[in-house]
């Protein structure tokens, strides 16, 4: 379903408190993000980045977006951009560590972590410098995903090669491994701390950690294939799983592990975004270029947004 007039007045009219806010979408193939309007996805701008950009990030100001350019898993930067003048304001390097992918900003806004899977590294920045501050080693194979938990006192990686989750503990430097499943590749916290969830895309299974033990409850079906990325509703009440292959988003319930739909998308949907209200969820379709949007209330799709060439990873700015 195509974004129609009277579907783009309903959605202005249904989010006005969020109108100020942006979405970034990564165009992986044209080394692009496309900033947009959150309430009537007008373009506020395309801005050129490192090659082969896959994650982005955005500051808790809603002031600067944090770009990884992959460069084909021998990527070394970092891209800053500037989302009220739309450019790249500077370009991190990243001392030897290639790869990065994964890339976070902490909550009080003053670090920024990233994998750089080709090195088998996780790396902590100076948000305001780019100064790398630690590096820690995983010893697994393609570090892909990072998330941290609320209070940022730990990091979860999701290792694509090794199908396990390293686990950094930021106030000890503790680095330790948890085996999930092969292709353990998209990760996610829930808002109240407690687990993590991961995507075994390989096995088509998704892991749930507890965060207080660092061990896995259980394992149960993606509800498709290639299950690439998990995002968790702002409530914790569920959790959107987009399966690549199957072209399809699965909806649990968080607490019961329950499936409660499977949404029809576009082409290998990869990147999740849901909005801070937990109205809307946004999911990149690589190889459709565009954005499917989904109303959450219905599980049904609201709109269709179309991008540069491969979009992939999606970020909220919020004004």
């Amino acid at each position: 379903m195509k974004l129609t007039y009277a579907g783009l007045a309903a959605i202005i009219s249904a989010t006005g408190a969020l109108a100020d806010d942006q979405i970034i979408i990564v165009n992986k193939g044209d080394d692009t993000i496309s900033i947009l309007d959150a309430a009537s996805y007008e373009s506020a701008g395309d801005v050129s980045v490192g090659v082969n950009p896959h994650e982005v990030y955005v500051s808790p100001d809603g002031a600067t977006a944090y770009v990884s350019d992959y460069g084909s898993a021998q990527g070394t930067t970092i891209s800053v951009v500037d989302l009220d003048s739309a450019t790249r304001t500077d370009v991190w390097e990243l001392q030897g560590n290639r790869g990065p992918h994964g890339i976070w900003v902490s909550a009080d806004g003053h670090h920024v972590w990233a994998t750089t899977e080709t090195s088998g590294t996780v790396i902590e920045l100076s948000a305001t410098t780019g100064e790398i501050t630690n590096v820690w080693e995983t010893g697994q194979r393609v570090s892909h995903q990072l998330v941290p938990t609320p209070d940022g006192s730990k990091l979860y990686i999701a290792n694509i090669g090794s199908g396990s989750v390293t686990v950094i503990d930021r106030l000890s430097n503790d680095v330790m491994t948890v085996p999930t499943g092969a292709g353990a590749e998209g990760i996610d916290v829930s808002p109240d701390g407690t687990e993590v969830w991961v995507t075994n895309r390989a096995d088509n299974t998704i892991s749930v950690i507890d965060v207080a033990t660092d061990t896995v409850l259980e394992t149960f079906s993606s509800g498709g294939t290639l299950p690439i990325r998990a995002r968790f509703t702002p409530n914790g009440e569920e959790v959107y799983i987009s399966n690549g292959t199957s072209n399809q988003v699965a909806v649990f319930h968080a607490e019961s592990r329950e499936l409660l739909a499977t949404i029809d998308v576009g082409a290998v949907p990869i990147g999740i975004l849901i909005s801070p209200d937990g109205d809307r969820a946004f999911i990149a379709n690589t190889q459709d270029d565009f954005v499917t949007v989904i109303d959450t209330e219905t599980r049904t799709v609201s709109a269709q947004i179309p991008t540069g060439d491969e979009p992939d990873g999606l970020a909220w700015a919020d004004r």
